[in-house]
């Protein structure tokens, strides 16, 4: 199932705020309802952010009305400036950003090759990833054993991206390959990712999957239930800190204290090697809402203080590898791939 699509000059996307009781795909037919849909979390997880930056100024060409490249390509800035104030963590929605607009600026010699030019830009994003996240599922695979129970932290499956995942596709390539592989997902407060989207993959896929509460993981941990844990990433700074969704890091200091192997897989679009550490990484901070409700059932007192950073950040030293499509390396060892 591809998770975002060009479809009639529109942007065709499931909504992840009604999984799992509905899956329903709903379209985008300009920048500012594409912008809104990455705001409210219908379409998340870095890869998927890379490929509806791109789709979002595929649109804008497809449906503007320019007939001078100039004024076009202006619009296209303007639509890039509305999509990169949506969320500022994930790599992939900047990096595509400036891939299509570098594309266009290069291609700007009638509409009609700018048009061209930046629709092939974005279709080729959203091509690459399914086929980099197939690749990554391979090298990640053979550190994974017949009979591995693997843990992730939220959702870094074909949801997360444009089709079969990063942490998740390591477990699909695993089980392609005829390894008897399960799956432990943490539910992933305040919004429940774990929960509704992972369980959800992998029950179509007739994986095995185990759910638990955040809390429980140093729980199952003592008792030797995970073998490895596979998480995704948003960003990955030169040094070969990652953020990724909030409690990862937590979840590796457990790691770190079981001596249970930690694995990254992320494609190198989400490597930033211009943020030297992660102290440098700007983290998202939402809605007070999503902590103090559930399901529009109100869990905490009004006007109580709040603190809900999307994302935190994991050393590198907590980070057994990196899996990429280019191979299985050391955090340390990331920041040569881009000298």
């Amino acid at each position: 199932m591809r998770t975002i699509e060009l479809e009639d000059n529109q942007v065709k996307l499931i909504d992840q705020t009604l999984l799992p009781t509905e899956a329903k795909f709903v379209k985008c037919i300009n920048v500012e309802e594409l912008a809104r849909a990455i705001e409210e979390m219908k379409i998340r997880g870095a890869p998927a952010l890379g490929a509806a930056a791109g789709f979002g100024l595929a649109i804008t060409v497809m449906n503007s009305e320019s007939t001078k490249p100039e004024k076009m390509l202006q619009e296209l800035k303007n639509a890039a400036g509305r999509i990169r104030r949506t969320r500022p963590t994930a790599a992939n929605l900047f990096s595509a950003l400036d891939r299509v607009m570098k594309t266009a600026e290069q291609n700007a010699a009638s509409v009609e090759e700018l048009r061209e030019a930046v629709v092939e830009a974005a279709e080729a994003i959203a091509e690459e990833d399914i086929q980099v996240n197939q690749k990554m599922g391979e090298n990640g695979s053979e550190l994974i054993e017949d009979g591995d129970t693997i843990l992730t932290h939220c959702n870094a499956g074909s949801l997360a991206c444009v089709d079969y995942g990063t942490a998740l596709g390591v477990v699909r390539a695993a089980r392609e390959q005829g390894k008897d592989v399960s799956v432990i997902a943490t539910e992933t407060r305040p919004l429940c990712q774990g929960a509704r989207l992972t369980t959800w993959e992998l029950q179509r896929d007739d994986i095995p999957v185990t759910l638990i509460t955040d809390n429980m993981v140093g729980r199952v941990m003592s008792e030797e239930k995970v073998n490895r844990v596979i998480v995704g990433a948003d960003r990955i700074a030169a040094n070969g800190d990652v953020a990724n969704k909030i409690g990862t890091y937590t979840i590796a200091v457990l790691a770190n204290r079981h001596e249970i192997p930690f694995y990254v897989a992320t494609p190198l679009s989400t490597i930033d090697p211009q943020t030297e550490s992660g102290g440098e990484i700007e983290i998202e901070n939402r809605d007070p809402k999503e902590v103090t409700t559930l399901a529009g059932q109100e869990l905490a007192p009004k006007e109580i203080n709040v603190l809900n950073p999307a994302f935190d950040v994991t050393p590198a030293e907590l980070i057994t590898r990196i899996i990429t499509e280019k191979g299985v390396f050391k955090p340390s060892e990331i920041k040569s791939l881009f000298d």
